[in-house]
């Protein structure tokens, strides 16, 4: 299975030491560009439209290019369609205001330890 990550020079690097490939995003055009090319929606100027066997099956973004891409991300996520799109805590640990997996869960099932 295919992965992708979408974050800080750091964390991208790190995800490279262990054979994910990634995209530094700093801006919200970077990470937009990389965004759509990923998910095969991009143009010439996004590095052009992968194919379908290179395709990431896993797509992970920053909190951080999660919140720059808040739209696109949801909308992605309403259609049901691969790379599924995880998001991860950056550098400096989860945004305020952001639940957590765990916490999301934990709402869900009804369950606080």
């Amino acid at each position: 299975m295919k992965y992708h990550v979408i974050g800080e020079r750091e964390l991208v690097l790190g995800f490279a030491l262990v054979g994910i490939n990634g995209t530094v995003a700093s801006t919200r055009e970077e990470a937009f560009d990389a965004f759509m090319r990923v998910t095969g929606r991009g143009n010439l100027l996004a590095g052009g439209v992968p194919v379908e066997g290179e395709r990431a099956m896993v797509l992970i973004l920053t909190e951080e290019v999660s919140a720059m891409l808040e739209e696109e991300v949801r909308d992605w996520q309403m259609n049901g369609e691969y790379p599924l799109v995880v998001e991860i805590p950056g550098l400096h640990g989860h945004l305020a205001g952001r639940k957590t997996l765990t916490d999301s869960i934990r709402e869900a099932i009804g369950i606080h330890v």
